[in-house]
């Protein structure tokens, strides 16, 4: 096996002769198992040490750029500061740079004044547009490390993309909603906070595929642009159920559900299935009280530590690794809530 370490300070480690670590790495046998797995795990453990020492006393500025409800960027600025103590003993410094919504230009400008500012890395949710990715260009070619998280951007220069599958998620809701709808008539209402955003575009394709692989008689109608904000939100669900009155379900891909929820009890309309996406207070408080029938939820801790990872790596603080597999997606109920999310 390839390593970078002395045999001698391989011996030293696992408390072995030389001659005997010679004999395991060069593969010349006669020595036990258990032995041969000493010296791997001592190379292991010189591995992690080594990386130890590379990270005390290094501190990272990571800028961390969001366009999101502040609902969001509050759970995730939670995370965050929740993770970095297992960073140690690197030390990871962060400047948030949120915003509900706004010209895409703002967003930009912002990117360009970090790149010509500097960084150590960039967190990145952002709209999948020509003028983000461009910028993104730009920050990689001043040598800071773009990650994006929750949404992509795939055809920027991005180091790493850390999420779920959207598609899977979409897929996901589709086969909860039509089971949980059984053969009660109802059309299904799906709602995208933008259609500028590529998680909710995967999300949404997958879905739509999958209710007309299994339940093509369900009409789907959309709506987009609420941006996730309440405010908005209201207004064009409203709309949508004045417009449809067999509406009986809904899939949130982009949130403002309380506004949703309104709009439906001030029109006397009973929603029957409701599947939404990611445990912020909001929906911790509608799932406690049955008015969401599931979240579609994902550790956002383990998100941005791999993040956070990933920017170390870039800097060669922490080993290469393979690239990140997609968060798991978790299906939460009113009866399976996680203790964090039953305090709140």
């Amino acid at each position: 096996m390839g390593h970078p370490f002395p045999i001698r300070e391989i011996a030293r480690q696992a408390g072995l002769s030389e001659a005997t670590v010679d004999r395991v790495l060069n593969g010349r046998g006669g020595v036990r198992e258990s032995t041969a797995q000493e010296v791997h795990r001592a190379i292991a453990d010189l591995d992690r040490q080594r990386t130890q020492v590379r990270l005390v006393g290094r501190t990272f500025m990571v800028d961390i750029v969001m366009q999101a409800p502040e609902r969001f960027t509050t759970a995730i600025r939670a995370a965050l500061e929740a993770e970095l103590p297992s960073l140690h003993p690197a030390v990871l410094r962060s400047r948030f740079h949120f915003r509900e919504t706004g010209p895409v230009g703002e967003l930009v400008r912002t990117l360009d004044r970090i790149a010509r500012r500097g960084s150590q890395g960039v967190i990145l949710k952002a709209p999948d547009v020509p003028e983000v990715t461009a910028a993104v260009g730009r920050l990689e070619a001043a040598g800071i490390p773009v990650v994006t998280l929750v949404t992509d951007l795939p055809a920027s220069a991005r180091r790493a993309y850390v999420g779920i599958d959207d598609r899977a998620a979409g897929a996901t809701a589709a086969y909860l909603t039509g089971q949980w709808l059984g053969e009660r008539p109802g059309n299904i209402l799906t709602s995208l906070s933008s259609g500028f955003f590529r998680n909710e575009e995967e999300r949404e394709m997958g879905f739509r595929s999958a209710m007309r692989a299994r339940h093509p008689e369900r009409t789907l109608v959309e709506i987009a642009e609420g941006q996730g904000l309440d405010a908005t939100q209201y207004d064009l669900v409203r709309a949508a159920l004045e417009r449809d009155p067999d509406i009986r379900a809904v899939y949130s891909i982009g949130g403002g559900n309380i506004a949703t929820l309104q709009a439906f009890d001030d029109l006397g309309r009973e929603c029957a299935v409701f599947i939404a996406h990611d445990l912020d207070q909001d929906n911790t408080r509608l799932l406690r009280a049955h008015r969401l029938s599931a979240v579609l939820h994902h550790d956002l801790r383990q998100d941005v530590r791999e993040a956070c990872h990933t920017v170390m790596r870039a800097h060669g603080a922490l080993p290469s690794a393979g690239p990140s597999l997609p968060s798991a997606i978790q299906v939460v109920t009113p009866y399976n809530l996680p203790p964090q999310a039953t305090a709140v």
